[in-house]
């Protein structure tokens, strides 16, 4: 099969696109290297199965969109986007050119070429706004609800594209899978800075305690996430070409761990021996989110099949074999 991968190389996009090598698919990766890596790739650029393309691209500009009709792939894995809380706050405009503009653009020319089906990349968390108790674990239902608002930007943006979706669905005959990611975690996850964002708490983590230094937590730390392993997360992406045709499906672990918690495991198994540092929740970031995944086990036949433990260990030992120069 012809796939092509936005935001190829990035810590998820990667990881997928060295699973569908290994399925043989000829796949077509693009990415404008603004958080993403050519290092990531290097496993995909050696492969001898499949066949592996890079475009150096920014999905904003109008030479994705020529790439899409010249290629025509028959499903496109849409991962790159704007992904920073912050960031999205202090310019909304940008993260709306990235995330609606850019998204739409390559909505309109995937119809123009023919393309079967988009799989896109949603937010486990910042779509369904800040939850109260009653709400946990979040179903895809309550995208809508009108208790459902997005805290930040990122979350408007991302929640805006599945009208998007929907209208090419009904009206272009573009069929589409949108996956809501939580906390997304393993190796490659390398932080685009000490700050970091904040689904990046893993890896910061990682890199601060095997270097002796001290973490920061920001809020008291009692803030809740859904942690999923990447290689779980790449299985669902992987399922949604040929199953939930015109679904938002939640992937995470369905479970709920506070970043105290998160920090505990992780010096245990870094062996980091520094106290956490404590500093002001910022904006725009949810105190507590768990999401509902029995939609992914029924449309995609999906679970989540690596502990918490399991993948932390994982993680960590690829931080210690990959130390920053």
């Amino acid at each position: 099969m012809s796939v092509m991968v936005t935001g190829a190389a990035g810590f998820i996009g990667s990881h997928l696109v060295d699973r569908l090598l290994r399925g043989g698919d000829e796949v077509i990766g693009v990415d404008d290297l603004s958080s993403g890596s050519l290092d990531n790739l290097a496993a995909a650029r050696a492969s001898a199965v499949g066949k592996f393309s890079f475009e150096h691209l920014d999905i904003t500009s109008g030479a994705v969109d020529e790439l899409i009709r010249a290629r025509a792939p028959e499903i496109i894995y849409h991962l790159a986007a704007q992904v920073d809380v912050r960031k999205s706050v202090a310019d909304p405009v940008h993260d709306a050119t990235v995330n609606i503009v850019g998204t739409l653009r390559l909505l309109q020319a995937a119809s123009a070429a023919g393309v079967a089906k988009v799989v896109f990349t949603s937010s486990g968390g910042c779509i369904y706004g800040e939850p109260d108790e009653a709400r946990l674990p979040v179903s895809e239902d309550q995208v809508y609800w009108a208790e459902a608002m997005p805290e930040s930007p990122y979350g408007v943006s991302k929640k805006v594209v599945l009208d998007y979706l929907r209208y090419f669905r009904a009206v272009q005959g573009l069929d589409y899978t949108a996956l809501a990611l939580s906390n997304v975690y393993g190796p490659r996850q390398e932080p685009a800075s000490e700050v970091g964002l904040e689904g990046q708490v893993v890896a910061i983590f990682c890199r601060r305690m095997l270097a002796d230094r001290p973490c920061t937590i920001y809020g008291d730390g009692t803030q809740t996430r859904d942690f999923v392993f990447v290689d779980d997360v790449v299985s669902a992406y992987l399922l949604a070409r040929a199953a939930g045709g015109g679904e938002l499906v939640n992937v995470g672990s369905g479970s709920e761990l506070s970043v105290n918690e998160l920090h505990a495991r992780l010096a245990e198994l870094a062996e980091g021996r520094l106290a956490p540092d404590y500093a002001p929740a910022r904006p725009g970031e949810l105190q507590r989110i768990v999401v509902d995944v029995t939609k992914a086990a029924a449309v995609l036949g999906w679970k989540p099949e690596t502990g918490l433990d399991r993948g932390l260990e994982q993680t960590v030992a690829w931080f210690r074999a990959h130390p920053k120069p």
